[in-house]
């Protein structure tokens, strides 16, 4: 493709004309039409602290690519954000922005025919929006990472976003003070840079370090560090490299490159959201990819890294102990890395590894001895069971026994249940199921992390099930379940839940049930009715017609 749009710019006579007569009036000049054009996928937004430290990142790969010998072209990328955006109808759209971005990716790359494309993002969603349309294009691309966020202080204690909310419960329930309060609200965030733990913009990214689509090192800088500008720079140049060497995602992007990603989420504590994201990104890419290849990863794969949100420490620890680096080269070197995967700097991961030659330092405890991990198997644990027929996705660091049987509190909205919590109404031992909130029926699965963070900041996360066809925040812990498909909006099982009903959750047996008979759930499927949809017309409309179930991404261009 790439020498296809070059040639039909300098040979396509008095037909190309008016494509180059319009590039002239950007900055070209005659020679500069035998250059390979490079799109600069720009998220900068100062509508949210992840996003408002990117400009000069894309300024220092622009000014790179240009001496690389390629003529760079800047467009925006839409983001919002899911810390602003939470417990409003706002957040119903974070998810839904994952295919904005991509199809806006794919839009303006594939419109302009250009020959290779530099994605900068770092809220949630641009990464796996990014890579989306990285791998559905499959046109020589690269992803640069905006960075963390660095972590704010009170009273000599880390904090993260997380920490205000969870203070929310805390206070509610009288176990923190005003002072406490607010001095966390108002010290939290005290750089750009995205959420600080390894929540789901972190674990996205160092998984595409993984993954082969990033540079080694690259994805747990701090956001305002000259080093994380240095890391655009050097990615500009290898991006013009692969360029010339016609290196293509689908390249890079395979079974076995997921595979490695994947076993990095599994080692450092990531996201429940990563699963949604490489079902989807596997699907954009055309690989063979399935929901119950998580469950395969993490029964092999030890979680190695003391991260927020269930552990210690925070991402810029992480970096300083060596960062994801580390952890490939302990996975590779125990076996669970295919060192023969292809990256974009055109050698396998194996040879980048052998190059850099990480190691794990005794200095530091954020990164565990390989023969003392924080836990022996994979934190993100994929359920089945009469409630769960497709699957569903559990978290399970940082508790001591991730088993509950308890009666359900049913909420057809992450609304009604925060409600109950705040007011007081959900007791250890309850069972909240929160439904109608799924790709389709929220639409767009609102992350419940003020609901989880409440019942954390009141002493309930381990005592406390939380079930969902929604989805939750990458700063979740406790005893939640997310992704429940079918989802209630189109007759799973979790719609045909009522009050009082046992619910087991079961994250030894792999188990999620309701535990009721056949018969009485197949009297209640008769008796249930199908809702209105909450949006008619426009995005959400759209948004709501289209997607997929959870347990196949929630992706908006399934061929089935």
């Amino acid at each position: 493709m790439a020498d296809n749009w070059r040639s039909k710019l300098i040979t396509g006579g008095i037909n190309r004309a008016p494509n180059r007569a319009m590039l002239r009036a950007v900055g070209f000049g005659d020679a500069d039409f035998e250059k390979p054009i490079v799109g600069v996928a720009n998220g900068h937004s100062n509508m949210n602290p992840c996003n408002a430290g990117i400009q000069p990142l894309v300024d220092r790969a622009m000014a790179a690519l240009q001496e690389a010998g390629a003529m760079p072209q800047s467009f925006g990328v839409p983001t919002v954000t899911d810390g602003i955006g939470m417990g409003t109808e706002g957040m119903k759209y974070s998810l839904v922005s994952r295919e904005v971005i991509a199809d806006a990716i794919e839009t303006s790359t594939n419109g302009q025919m250009m020959d290779g494309v530099l994605v900068v993002g770092a809220c949630d969603k641009n990464m796996p929006g990014g890579m989306m349309a990285i791998a559905r294009m499959n046109v020589p691309a690269i992803y640069v990472y905006g960075g963390t966020i660095k972590p704010g202080k009170w009273k000599g204690q880390d904090l993260t976003i997380v920490s205000a909310f969870e203070a929310v419960g805390a206070y509610t329930a009288g176990k923190m003070s005003k002072e406490d309060y607010d001095g966390i609200e108002r010290n939290a965030c005290p750089t750009a840079g995205a959420c600080g733990g390894m929540y789901t913009a972190n674990t996205m990214s160092s998984s595409f370090e993984a993954l082969g689509m990033s540079l080694l090192g690259s994805s747990q800088m701090a956001a305002p560090d000259p080093e994380k500008a240095d890391s655009a720079g050097q990615s500009a140049r290898v991006l013009v490299n692969a360029v010339r060497k016609g290196l293509r995602p689908r390249d890079i992007i395979t079974r076995k490159s997921i595979e490695n990603a994947i076993t990095l989420v599994m080692a450092t504590g990531g996201s429940t959201n990563a699963v949604l994201h490489f079902l989807a990104i596997a699907s954009a890419a055309e690989v063979e990819w399935t929901i119950d290849d998580f469950e395969r990863v993490r029964q092999k794969t030890p979680v190695l890294c003391d991260l927020k949100p269930s552990g210690r420490f925070v991402a810029t620890d992480f970096h300083r102990a060596g960062g994801v680096p580390v952890v490939l080269k302990m996975l590779l070197d125990n076996g669970l890395l295919h060192a023969d995967c292809m990256t974009i700097t055109g050698r396998t991961i194996g040879e980048e590894l052998a190059a850099l030659n990480p190691v794990r330092r005794d200095d530091q405890e954020v990164i565990r001895p390989w023969t003392d991990p924080m836990y022996r198997k994979g934190h993100l644990a994929i359920l089945k069971g009469n409630l769960a027929p497709e699957g569903c996705v559990a978290k399970i660091t940082g508790l001591k026994n991730p088993v509950i049987t308890g009666p359900a509190k049913v909420f057809d909205s992450e609304n009604e249940c925060m409600e109950a919590i705040v007011g007081r109404k959900v007791q250890s031992g309850d069972v909240c199921v929160i439904r109608y909130e799924g790709p389709k029926g929220g639409p767009g699965m609102q992350e419940m992390l003020a609901p989880t963070s409440a019942l954390i900041g009141q002493g309930l996360g381990e005592t406390v099930g939380l079930i969902t066809d929604g989805r939750f925040s990458g700063a979740t812990w406790g005893m939640v379940v997310g992704h429940v498909a079918p989802e209630a909006f189109v007759g799973g099982p979790i719609a045909l839940v009522r009050d009082g009903d046992s619910v087991t959750i079961d994250a030894h047996k792999l188990l999620i049930q309701v535990n009721v008979s056949d018969e009485e759930l197949a009297k209640r499927r008769a008796e249930w009715k199908p809702p209105e949809p909450r949006y008619q017309r426009g995005l959400m409309g759209k948004y709501i017609r289209l997607v997929s179930t959870a347990s196949r991404g929630a992706v908006t261009d399934c061929l089935e």
